[in-house]
């Protein structure tokens, strides 16, 4: 098995593996479940941008509902970008927060 890549070297290794463990969970997943577990994504998603949007001075916006194909997309790429808004830091705010989040998001999706 090889080692886990992270996402960017600001993402703590703990959170891009989880994000891993989560995204490859979600591809196995039938369309159904998938729906079924898809307002539990969003609302993590959103929180992520809130954040994101919060540190930058952005204003807040809205993630488009793009259906459950995109969400591990736009997950992956909020993580990514609460990573890169940090100002450079090792960690992404919240990162403790952000690790039980996903590890309990992976658990649900059983």
């Amino acid at each position: 098995m090889s080692e886990p890549q992270t996402l960017s070297p600001h993402v703590p290794q703990e959170v891009s593996t989880e994000l891993q463990r989560v995204a490859a969970r979600w591809r196995q997943l039938p369309l159904e479940r998938a729906l079924l577990y898809s307002g539990r994504v969003r609302a993590l998603v959103q929180s992520l941008a809130d954040e994101v949007a919060k540190a930058t001075g952005a204003p807040a916006a809205v993630v488009p509902d793009c259906g459950p194909v995109t969400l591990m997309d736009q997950l992956i790429v909020l993580v990514y970008d609460a990573s890169a808004d940090s100002g450079g830091a090792a960690t992404v705010p919240g990162t403790s927060a952000l690790g039980r989040d996903l590890v309990s998001l992976r658990r649900e999706l059983i």
